[in-house]
């Protein structure tokens, strides 16, 4: 079977076939680095880790493109608020993201272009599209895309002009000549700091939000490309219109696929700050492992609503260590690739084409863990380890992992060993067991064998 993706421009399931054979070209809607990233990026960036790990795992190669927003309204009011410039709060916020991102196991894309090093490229699209009659320049200043004026407005979505124009909640700004028409170009304001503008044709000012994905997308990737990726929130309107602007330019399709993951809810309620259930990534690496998390994520295939609860985190810590006590009686695993000719990897590969169901992939790890523990055949952990690897997961050392998290340190509970032993050597066994208890009251379990004590987290 081959890999089938669900496209959410024909909203059907297709066949994947790159434009160039065996190179795949992807680019991913990236964060707007004005604050701490949310649990919202982390499951936009795991997902399309994943992503990105499955093709390359079915043998080709891969330029995986996520952007950075280091330019736009929010940015400034911050930098503003905390009186610094915008350089120095995006640069925090970005080397803050990699921390986030790599504690999460997510691979580094091969580009990771800032917005505000592409904005003379930005510039050069705008004025395309003027050329074309797509764009226009208004009293104060801005340039606006004419969205009526661009024939498949409206593709992505599945919604016609009018129906867009129904659902019109904004006011029609000033110099718009439809309420659907959006920004290109923001003419500088006199409040506003001299790092928010560039100069151009039409004066100084900054781009719109939208323009700049066009620019990065079309500079790194091509004109035309294989995927395009973001969360369900960025079908509409920014997809749309980056749709127009690409497609308006070079009369090309921009992207054969496009993929969405689904919204993050918070206790079956849709997360958000004025809500009060917003997390960032580093609020919940506070309370749970970082690959914990990023299971938890992985279990819910990347299109559907993901449900944060501290059941379903703790649910998933459960879960994953039945995969790693699974791999425990093997000592030092080595590294190797899965073998696609075995059964569990041929049932593996099913789901992974499968637009990418990770639900069913997992599930199928279960199923060869269960198997590893009742033959203890090392051939069969080894596959486990390695079938695990393609998603991210079960790289550490299982002792490591079972022992990892909050609580006690791992020098206190060696010394709450010591004692329970000496008072079982004196044969003060209720001293004994009053230790356990204890230790099983701050989430330690203590493990009895012929070979000693050992003891993981709950």
């Amino acid at each position: 079977m081959s890999l089938h993706i669900y496209n959410s421009l024909s909203r059907q399931s297709e066949p994947f076939q790159s434009i160039e054979p065996g190179h795949v070209r992807m680019y991913v809607c990236g964060m707007t680095v004005y604050d701490l990233c949310h649990l919202g990026h982390a499951r936009s960036m795991v997902a399309f880790d994943v992503v990105q790990r499955w093709l390359k795992a079915s043998g080709y190669r891969v330029t995986y493109v996520r952007n950075i927003t280091d330019i736009d309204d929010k940015i400034i009011r911050r930098a503003l608020d905390n009186g610094e410039t915008i350089r120095n709060l995006t640069d925090r916020m970005i080397d803050a993201l990699h921390q986030d991102a790599d504690a999460l196991g997510i691979e580094r894309p091969n580009h990771e272009p800032r917005a505000t090093a592409y904005v003379n490229d930005m510039l050069s699209i705008i004025g395309q599209l003027e050329a074309k009659g797509l764009a226009y320049r208004t009293a104060d200043g801005d340039v606006n895309y004419a969205v009526r004026a661009f024939r498949g407005y409206g593709k992505l979505s599945g919604k016609s002009l009018d129906e867009l124009r129904a659902g019109e909640r904004v006011a029609i700004a000033d110099g718009k000549a439809d309420p659907l028409d959006f920004v290109l170009w923001k003419s500088a304001k006199p409040a506003e700091p001299e790092d928010a503008k560039w100069p151009s044709v039409y004066g100084p000012g900054r781009p719109g939000w939208h323009i700049e994905c066009s620019a990065m997308s079309c500079q790194l990737l091509g004109e035309s490309f294989d995927i395009h990726g973001g969360g369900a929130d960025l079908q509409f309107p920014h997809h749309e219109n980056e749709i127009a602007q690409s497609e308006g330019a070079t009369g090309k399709p921009l992207a054969t696929f496009w993929m969405h993951n689904g919204f993050v809810r918070v206790d079956n309620e849709k997360m958000s700050k004025s809500l009060g259930n917003f997390f960032t990534i580093r609020q919940v690496l506070d309370a749970y492992d970082a690959e914990t998390v990023r299971f938890f994520i992985i279990r819910a295939h990347y299109r559907s609503a993901l449900n944060y609860s501290d059941a379903h985190l703790d649910d998933a810590r459960v879960a994953l260590k039945r995969l790693y006590l699974a791999l425990l009686p093997f000592d030092a695993l080595p590294e190797q690739a899965p073998d696609w000719s075995d059964a569990y990897a041929s049932r593996f590969k099913a789901a992974m084409d499968e637009d990418f169901a990770t639900p069913e992939a997992v599930a199928v790890l279960f199923e060869l863990a269960a198997e590893v523990n009742r033959t203890r055949s090392a051939a069969l952990a080894l596959q486990l380890k390695a079938l695990g690897g393609v998603l991210g997961l079960l790289q550490q050392h299982p002792a490591s992992f079972l022992q990892a998290g909050k609580g006690l340190d791992e020098a206190a509970i060696a010394a709450q060993i010591e004692a329970r032993q000496q008072a079982k050597s004196a044969k003060d066994f209720a001293r004994a067991d009053q230790i356990r208890q204890d230790l099983l009251s701050q989430g330690v379990v203590l493990k009895d064998s012929a070979q000693g004590t050992t003891w993981e987290r709950v």
